[in-house]
């Protein structure tokens, strides 16, 4: 089973655009586990706000992403209700990471995961 993290920057805009100094840092190159086992996908951010809102998408195949979950302003989250069983993230404001941990891997996990800011 192959997972694959994307790299490149994401950034949404909503009511003010500070690309240069957003953005997202996922290690590069696929990670491979075996069914069954658990996985943490890493993903780093630089973000001005101090409560950023971010983001987990899944792209299996040449369909869109689909999301996962989010964090919002330091919340707890929201998990898609297709997921809450399996994916889970916590949210590190002092090391500025949001790692996205899947259990029970199954084969249909197989796919492109974004982190987005």
């Amino acid at each position: 089973m192959i997972l694959q993290q994307h790299t490149d920057t994401v950034c949404w805009c909503f009511t003010e655009c500070r690309a240069q100094k957003e953005n997202v840092l996922q290690p590069k190159g696929d990670v491979t586990a075996t069914e069954g086992e658990a996985v943490t996908l890493d993903c780093g951010y630089n973000s001005s706000s101090n409560t950023p809102n971010l983001y987990w998408y899944k792209q299996d195949g040449n369909h869109s992403p689909k999301f996962i979950l989010s964090h919002i302003k330091l919340d707890e989250g929201n998990t898609a209700d297709d997921h809450k069983e399996r994916f889970s993230s916590t949210l590190n404001s002092t090391v500025r990471s949001v790692p996205l941990k899947i259990q029970k891997l199954q084969v249909s996990d197989s796919a492109v995961y974004y982190c987005a800011l």
